[in-house]
């Protein structure tokens, strides 16, 4: 695959989730395998793939305006709370005219 057909998802995972994604598909999708391998808890695994899949829709969206996409990772990331990520996303749009 040439550099310029990589998705724009795949572009905008950090080192320690395409480690994780990687480590996923060699365990044949087993979390309970992730779990031991990680040496946490099989719901610690699950919210790890739950926040990697809310990332990988995020970095899919491409129509959607990259300050709305960013704020949104943070989210993800529990950098910000949902509620504040809405607030700020309102916000822009409002100041923005929309």
């Amino acid at each position: 695959m040439k550099i310029d057909e990589i998705p724009q998802w795949i572009l905008a995972l950090e080192p320690e989730d395409a480690a994780f994604m990687k480590n996923f598909v060699l365990k044949s999708g087993s979390l309970k395998e992730i779990a031991r391998l990680y040496e946490v808890s099989y719901p610690t695994v699950r919210l790890r793939l739950d926040k990697l899949i809310q990332k990988i829709e995020l970095g899919d969206k491409k129509e959607e305006e990259p300050f709305a996409t960013f704020i949104k990772g943070l989210a993800v990331d529990s950098r910000i709370d949902l509620e504040t990520a809405k607030l700020i996303i309102d916000k822009y749009k409002q100041e923005k005219g929309e």
